[in-house]
C-alpha cells in the first residue's frame, strides 16, 4: 500500500504544503545615504488648492447643519427607544392576563 493511500483512508485527508509567492521586487533608487527609496507617486500640485481664500461663513453653516442632523438623530433615538420600552411595558401586561393595561383616554359626551 503506499503512503498516499494509508493517509486517504485514515480519513484525515491529504496535506499539501503551501509554499509562499515570491512578489517582483520594486524597482528602487538608492539616495545619499544607501537606503533604497520607493519611486515617488507623481506631483501632488494638482490637488493643492491654489488660492488662499477660505469660506468661512459656508463652512461654519455645513456645520450648524451637520449638527442640527445629529441632534435630531439623538433625538429621534432617545424617543424611539422609551417608545420601545413603552411597547415592551404594555406587552408584558396584556400577556400576563391582567386587564386594563393601557389606558384608553374616552372623550365625555354630554347628553344635552
Amino acid at each position: 500500500m503506499a503512503p498516499e493511500d494509508r493517509e486517504q483512508s485514515d480519513g484525515m485527508g491529504r496535506i499539501i504544503p503551501l509554499r509562499p509567492r515570491r512578489t517582483a521586487p520594486a524597482p528602487s533608487r538608492r539616495s545619499e545615504t544607501g537606503i533604497p527609496v520607493r519611486p515617488s507617486i507623481g506631483d501632488l500640485g494638482r490637488y493643492e488648492r491654489s488660492d488662499d481664500r477660505d469660506d468661512y461663513r459656508h463652512r461654519m453653516i455645513a456645520n450648524g447643519l451637520a449638527f442640527l442632523v445629529c441632534l435630531f438623530l439623538i433625538v429621534a433615538g432617545v424617543w424611539l427607544a422609551e417608545k420601545m420600552a413603552e411597547m415592551r411595558k404594555n406587552q408584558d401586561c396584556v400577556l400576563s392576563g391582567r386587564r386594563g393595561c393601557t389606558p384608553v383616554d374616552v372623550p365625555v359626551r354630554s347628553r344635552w
